[in-house]
Parts: C-alpha cells; sequence; structure tokens
C-alpha cells in the first residue's frame, strides 16, 4: 500500500472505524452485504485518497443499512479530506452532496449545487 507506514494498524484502525474491529480475521462469504459494504469502503480510505468514486454505494442494501453506510461514507470523506464522487440513482442520496450533477443520455443535462454545508469542498 503506497508507503502506508504500519499498513495493518492503519487497516485495524479503518476496521474499527467501520465497525468492524472484531471481524477482522472473516472470510468475505461469513460478512453480511452491508458489513462486505463498510469493508468495501474502509479499503478505499486506506490510501487516503485525493478522489474516491463510489458507484450505488447503497444500491443493493436495505433502507437501515444505506442510511448507516452513507453517514460512514460522509463521515471519512469528511475526516480524510477526499473529493468524493458519487454515481447513484437514489436522489435522496444525492441531495445529501455538496454538488449534483445529472446526465441523461450520455449529456450534462443539469449541474446545481445544493448548499450543504457538511459536503467538502477541495
Amino acid at each position: 500500500l503506497r508507503g502506508v507506514k504500519n499498513v495493518q494498524n492503519e487497516a485495524r484502525i479503518l476496521l474499527e472505524r467501520v465497525g468492524l474491529g472484531d471481524r477482522t480475521h472473516h472470510y468475505p462469504a461469513q460478512l453480511s452485504g452491508g458489513e462486505q459494504q463498510r469493508v468495501a469502503i474502509a479499503r478505499a480510505f486506506i490510501n487516503k485518497p485525493v478522489l474516491l468514486f463510489a458507484d450505488e454505494p447503497t444500491g443493493n442494501l436495505d433502507t437501515d443499512t444505506s442510511e448507516s453506510i452513507e453517514d460512514l461514507l460522509f463521515e471519512l470523506n469528511r475526516d480524510a479530506g477526499t473529493t468524493l464522487v458519487l454515481v447513484t440513482h437514489d436522489m435522496e442520496l444525492a441531495a445529501k452532496t455538496h454538488r449534483i450533477i445529472r446526465l441523461r443520455n450520455g449529456m450534462l443535462a443539469s449541474d446545481q449545487l445544493t448548499g450543504k454545508a457538511e459536503a467538502v469542498q477541495v
């Protein structure tokens, strides 16, 4: 992992932040869909990316798990100062972001700022 010192410790910290500190030795098949999604989020942030694309991050999850994943994603985004690009059909999720860009038939249909103060601007 690109120069991250003490990778195991960093991974453990991220897994604890996503609520899976006690599941570090489990295989993916032993985790629920929501737990697997949280592992994916931890993996996405381990390299402290400047830019992170999340394609339908809550698409296959139930409502409660989706909200938990959204909160976690935005929290890690704020803490890391990462530019987060969400690809989603969920307009409720999109409304929680700083900016919404809509595409229609592969063309830019609209571009609007939402005014969400908690969104990170880089």
